[in-house]
């Protein structure tokens, strides 16, 4: 079965997903690495991926743009460098998008924390945001690339929003980092949470399943779901460990499960939509 050519959520692997809707294609965190090859992470550190992703890079659809959470090698490898084509916008942190220009992608745009930026189609846009992510504790963070959230708020022709997507990136849940995202953005129809509970050093750096489960409560979104959680051997998190704790504080049925190769199909904030069943396929 095909995956519909709008409103929908396809569950590429890892942090990778390919949202399409109102007219838009997005890409996100495009990691195409395939089972036994090793990601980069920094000073010598890799990690070897366990999985294949559910479809390859050139099988991909036309992109109007890329959302990076941030430069590491499981989110931004050398297949996606090789095989995206150099004119596509790719929207990520500051430092990421140097990093990018430097390797040919000119259209990359980086934003600071709560600044935006806006794609258009047809009279529609997409607005993204960057939000506050924390990708390890106190001063450790310096020796990680610097990670955004973003909300992704797709709006139709008429200006209001029809859905609200919110991407954790790779984060650790921090109250003081985070809480002013549900401030903001008090209404979220998808939270895309980032877990795995990554250790690099002996460091806690991703979310686990007991931090996952926080997050939802703070974050609120009226549908969660759970990427980034075993494609990697520096995850130690399973998804199973998510599962307890958000059964355990009473959010079990916000969560959708979403296989590699299935999409999670859509609402519309205005029509009577709801989050349905995901259903095999790959994007046309």
């Amino acid at each position: 079965m095909s995956l519909p050519e709008d409103a929908s959520v396809f569950f590429v692997g890892n942090a990778t997903t390919l949202i399409r809707y109102n007219g838009f294609t997005l890409l996100t965190d495009p990691n195409f690495l395939h089972r036994g090859q090793r990601a980069h992470l920094g000073y010598g550190l890799n990690s070897r991926r366990r999985t294949d992703p559910a479809i390859g890079v050139e099988e991909l659809p036309p992109l109007d743009a890329v959302v990076l959470s941030h430069m590491h090698g499981d989110h931004w490898d050398r297949v996606a460098r090789k095989g995206l084509n150099k004119d596509t916008p790719i929207i990520t942190t500051p430092h990421a998008a140097r990093r990018l220009r430097h390797q040919g992608f000119g259209a990359a745009v980086g934003l600071r924390t709560w600044h935006d930026h806006e794609l258009y189609r047809d009279g529609r846009t997409v607005k993204i945001t960057s939000l506050p992510a924390r990708h390890a504790p106190g001063g450790a963070q310096a020796l990680l690339p610097p990670v955004m959230g973003s909300m992704l708020e797709f709006c139709g022709a008429d200006g209001r929003v029809d859905l609200r997507i919110h991407l954790s990136g790779d984060t650790l849940m921090d109250h003081r980092c985070l809480s002013g995202i549900p401030r903001r953005f008090p209404d979220i129809d998808l939270g895309i949470v980032h877990l795995g509970g990554t250790r690099i050093l002996g460091m806690l750096v991703t979310m686990d399943g007991e931090q996952g489960a926080r997050w939802v409560n703070l974050i609120n979104p009226r549908t969660v779901m759970p990427v980034h959680y075993d494609d990697y051997t520096v995850f130690t998190s399973s998804l199973d460990d998510f599962r307890r704790h958000v059964e355990r504080v009473g959010w079990a049925d916000r969560v959708r499960y979403v296989a590699r190769g299935e999409s999670l199909h859509l609402p519309t904030r205005h029509g009577a939509d709801i989050f349905r069943t995901p259903e095999m396929g790959r994007p046309s």
